[in-house]
């Protein structure tokens, strides 16, 4: 068990902790001179004999050190108010309990010291001051001792206290996280980080990635419970002998993780749930606060997610913004202080790390917040996360937003796993089914609107459908359309299975015009320019037109504005067929006087076969593919 001190300054916490324990948490040479601690002390004690290693935390009560208590407070199974007879509850009495029950520490224990100096009557007071302050809150059957840290008045009640409290064993799921609260080194070893295990495990040989930057290191040796140990848990206070290439005590520091290496993806955008304290003034959207999160202490802005104020005593879902890279995963209890570090705002829990930038007040997502909001497990809140996610949902990030990996998932029926080529994406299984119907019906509206075209490319379908799918996504979409059939493509045109081309009713008529002239040419077709002036349209509508059919495969285009008719297109292949049987190396002089055209057009035309695969250029010359379909005819 982890035992925290909290407390007015003055109030008596570190000699209470050395009468209980026989030993001093303040070490250091400026807290003996001014006879206050500054930063934190650590303790460690066996409460009763066999009983194992008790460790005590003693934290700062002076309001400019808070930031320190915070840090110290994180992880603890329970909290050991401390309030002065002589000077009973005092303003940071009432910020420690308010820290403690926002971090929602499961257990207290209150001592009321120095009552060698009261009358007993004094002491009463006290004690009723106590109640009434910790009526309201989830503390109000907390025990009370009445203690004298100078005369050892009610330390063996108080140790007895301790002993019969029986901390509740932390869960050992998940990766290792551990927020580290000190770093330094120590001679032969080498550098040393503490901190309390917060989940998983840790042992000596494993790997582990250190800080924003995520440096992987190695743990050489640990200590749990201030005890030599192969192995650490969650719940326990671990000192890990750390090392790395090129690793320096001064890259680390309180505030930064140790974490498991998968688990390292560093945000700077969390949903939260915000609880603004019943004393506090009214809280304004994108206000800057002091965001304390595990040891960490960083700039923040707040956004109010369901208004533009928050009153005193009430909760709102609002995502924070901080000026530096933050961890945490769901459930994570936080601190909000203001701008200056003067002020405990309020608190709350991380509902998800990896907070969007955009819709982060749709209803949607307000309606994902709030299932998070009273779920524990992934798997309680994942049905209601994918009905409202119309993109779907990354398994990586479900994976460290739970600190749970996927292969300890148990998927709802409901719920659909596809696999892209970017990795796999978990589906609503009606939501995937209404866009494979979406997506459809958005391609019977281009046939509608577009009946001249076999259908769009990926990429243009993809645009006009508008479904908020990854592009990975939605190939995989794609796919199973066109593996069940339901899809068509014709090259990269997508197309509806019964779907036939077809010409409105003005491009009709503007080929039967075209046609003879292209019919009447021959093997020297005309330029678009030429059949526009014959039949009095202007050159963009000749072209576009003729583009169309091109798609159709009525006619080709060999360059921009020249186009041939597929049949005599063909007539064309029979001819360097046929050149071909007398000599496989077809020279343009040979194709020329065939066809009797210039040498430029020759030219053009064979080059257009060589982008058909028809042909492959050899010297000046050309040879016939023998795997091309034009080349066999008779093959399909």
């Amino acid at each position: 068990m982890i035992v925290g001190t909290a407390g007015h300054i003055d109030h008596g916490k570190t000699s209470l902790l050395q009468a209980l324990t026989g030993q001093t948490g303040d070490r250091r040479p400026q807290e003996r001179e001014r006879g206050m601690t500054i930063d934190l002390g650590y303790l460690y004690a066996e409460l009763a004999p066999g009983a194992g290693l008790t460790g005590f935390i003693d934290v700062p009560g002076h309001e400019k050190f808070t930031h320190n208590m915070l840090a110290g407070a994180q992880g603890i199974d329970l909290v050991l108010l401390v309030v002065a007879a002589d000077d009973g509850v005092m303003p940071q009495t009432r910020e420690h309990l308010a820290i403690v029950e926002l971090l929602g520490i499961p257990r207290a224990l209150v001592a009321i010291t120095k009552c060698d100096r009261v009358e007993a009557g004094r002491v009463e007071e006290v004690r009723r001051q106590v109640v009434s302050l910790l009526a309201p809150g989830p503390y109000a059957e907390a025990p009370l001792l009445m203690v004298s840290s100078v005369t050892g008045e009610g330390v063996d009640a108080l140790r007895e206290a301790l002993r019969q409290i029986e901390s509740e064993e932390r869960s050992r799921e998940g990766s290792f996280r551990l927020a580290i609260d000190r770093a330094f080194s120590v001679a032969g070893a080498g550098i040393v980080v503490t901190g309390t295990a917060l989940s998983g495990s840790v042992a000596v040989g494993d790997k582990l990635s250190l800080g924003p930057a995520g440096k992987t290191v190695r743990v050489r040796g640990l200590h749990a419970q201030n005890q030599i140990a192969e192995q650490a848990f969650a719940g326990q206070r671990v000192a890990l002998n750390i090392s790395a290439d090129r690793l320096e005590l001064g890259q680390i520091h309180r505030g930064q993780w140790l974490l498991a290496e998968w688990l390292h993806a560093p945000t700077q955008r969390l949903d939260i749930e915000f609880r603004l304290l019943p004393g506090e003034r009214v809280f304004q959207h994108f206000q800057p606060v002091h965001l304390h999160l595990g040891t960490q202490d960083v700039i923040a802005r707040v956004a109010l997610l369901e208004g533009s104020s928050l009153a005193p005593g009430e909760r709102m879902f609002a995502q924070l913004l901080t000026n530096a890279p933050v961890h945490g995963v769901h459930g994570d209890p936080l601190i909000l202080r203001d701008a200056s570090a003067q002020r405990t705002l309020g608190g709350g829990r991380v509902l998800d790390p990896f907070a969007p930038a955009r819709q982060r007040r749709s209803p949607e997502r307000l309606a994902q917040l709030r299932v998070l909001a009273i779920s524990s497990e992934l798997e309680q809140a994942l049905p209601t996360l994918l009905e409202y996610s119309a993109s779907g949902l990354d398994p990586k990030r479900l994976e460290r937003q739970f600190n749970r990996p996927r292969d300890g998932w148990t998927l709802p029926d409901n719920v659909r796993l596809i696999e892209t080529r970017q990795g796999p994406v978990l589906f609503n299984a009606q939501r995937w089914g209404m866009l494979k119907f979406t997506l459809l019906e958005q391609l019977a509206r281009f046939h509608e609107l577009e009946p001249d075209q076999m259908g769009p490319d990926r990429d243009r379908l993809r645009r006009f459908s508008g479904l908020s799918l990854e592009r990975a996504t939605f190939i995989s979409l794609l796919e199973e359309l066109l593996g069940a059939g339901s899809l068509a493509a014709s090259g990269p045109w997508l197309h509806l299975p019964d779907h036939q081309v077809r010409l409105s009713t003005d491009d009709e008529n503007l080929w039967q015009a075209l046609q003879p002239l292209f019919e009447q040419a021959g093997f020297d077709p005309p330029w678009v320019r030429d059949v526009a002036q014959v039949v009095g349209q202007d050159d963009a509508t000749v072209r576009l037109l003729l583009r169309k059919l091109a798609r159709l495969g009525v006619m080709h285009q060999v360059v921009r504005d020249l186009f041939v008719s597929d049949i005599t297109l063909r007539q064309m292949v029979a001819v360097l067929l046929r050149l071909a049987e007398e000599n496989p190396q077809i020279e343009v002089t040979a194709f020329r006087d065939a066809l009797g055209l210039g040498r430029k057009r020759s030219i053009q035309i064979l080059e257009y076969f060589d982008r058909l695969g028809l042909t492959r250029r050899v010297g000046e010359g050309r040879q016939i593919r023998t795997d091309s379909a034009l080349a066999n005819p008779g093959a399909d």
